[in-house]
């Protein structure tokens, strides 16, 4: 006998960090021999990312972060895109990146992108979040915000849910500045870029950009974290309601 209940599509979240850490494997450490202090620096990977991906865990279906840092192999870029190596990397020889690439870019983006798609076979819609943290200041320009929402503006999911965050993390804290699609383009290239074209469907891809001035010691601050969890949550619960 039926049950009578329908199968309603579930919204998942899936929770990933392409720059949570500046590690750089053995085998290619000779390569920043010259400038071995640019692995503490935002150039390397994003700080204090990791740490919030840590908090925002407990929430999400799916988590993935990448291990290695981004000036041995940029994960948040295509395979096509002229940063994909760095000014560090990109002199090795083609077998090397080959190597590189075979290592670690296509094995963590193949595992996103699995889950995500096994996800979606089941019938469920899926919220991705990519968490970052910007510089506050490059090239001497100030960023003016402390919190960036990343979304295809052409994708209407993405542009509601990222509206309806924005008001949440605002009524938590009238005072915390968010934008949409600062200090980079949405639509960019990137890893939910991607994915967009990937699954057309059932799925909804946000950058969450974090100024850094939040951080110390590759810290968040902790009443960020707060509001960030708090919001994500109830912006989770509300979405799966509709």
């Amino acid at each position: 006998m039926s049950s009578g209940k329908q199968n309603v599509p579930a919204m998942k979240l899936v929770l990933t960090c392409e720059h949570a850490f500046p590690a750089i494997p053995e085998k290619y450490r000779e390569l920043f021999i010259s400038d071995n202090e640019v692995l503490n620096t935002h150039e390397a990977y994003d700080p204090g990312a990791y740490d919030l991906f840590r908090e925002l865990k407990i929430l999400a279906d799916v988590t993935h972060h990448q291990e290695i840092g981004r000036l041995l192999v940029e994960s948040n870029r295509s395979l096509w895109h002229k940063n994909l190596f760095s000014r560090f990397s990109k002199g090795l020889s083609e077998k090397e990146k080959q190597d590189i690439l075979n290592t670690y870019y296509i094995p963590y983006r193949q595992e996103v992108e699995e889950d995500i798609s096994q996800l979606i076979d089941l019938g469920n819609e899926v919220l991705h979040i990519s968490v970052h943290s910007f510089t506050p200041v490059l090239d001497g320009q100030e960023r003016n915000c402390d919190i960036g929402l990343l979304y295809d503006p052409l994708r209407k999911e993405e542009k509601m849910v990222s509206l309806e965050w924005k008001q949440l993390i605002q009524k938590n804290n009238l005072k915390t500045r968010v934008r949409f699609n600062y200090p980079y383009q949405g639509k960019a290239d990137g890893f939910t870029t991607s994915l967009r074209k990937l699954f057309p469907q059932k799925y909804m891809g946000i950058e969450l950009e974090i100024n850094q001035k939040w951080v110390k010691d590759d810290k968040m601050d902790e009443a960020m974290k707060k509001t960030l969890y708090d919001t994500l949550k109830e912006l989770k619960k509300g979405i799966s309601k509709n």
